[in-house]
């Protein structure tokens, strides 16, 4: 479990680093420039990432007590 949560590092990473590699404005994705593009990318990754965490955390689980 302590695997995944380090995933959780990813989206800031390449939140912070994509603007050095990816700041221009050709090609567009979606009619976006690349960076912002990239941006959304990185911030639809934190969502599926935070969840794919959650579901795989054992503290998650259900405990069966029927309440």
């Amino acid at each position: 479990m302590t695997s995944l949560r380090w995933l959780a590092l990813l989206p800031p990473a390449g939140m912070l680093l994509g603007p050095y590699f990816l700041n221009r404005v050709e090609p567009m994705v979606l009619g976006m420039p690349l960076l912002l593009a990239w941006l959304v990318a990185c911030t639809v990754a934190t969502s599926a990432i935070m969840a794919l965490i959650y579901l795989t955390d054992p503290a998650n689980r259900d405990s069966g007590d029927g309440a």
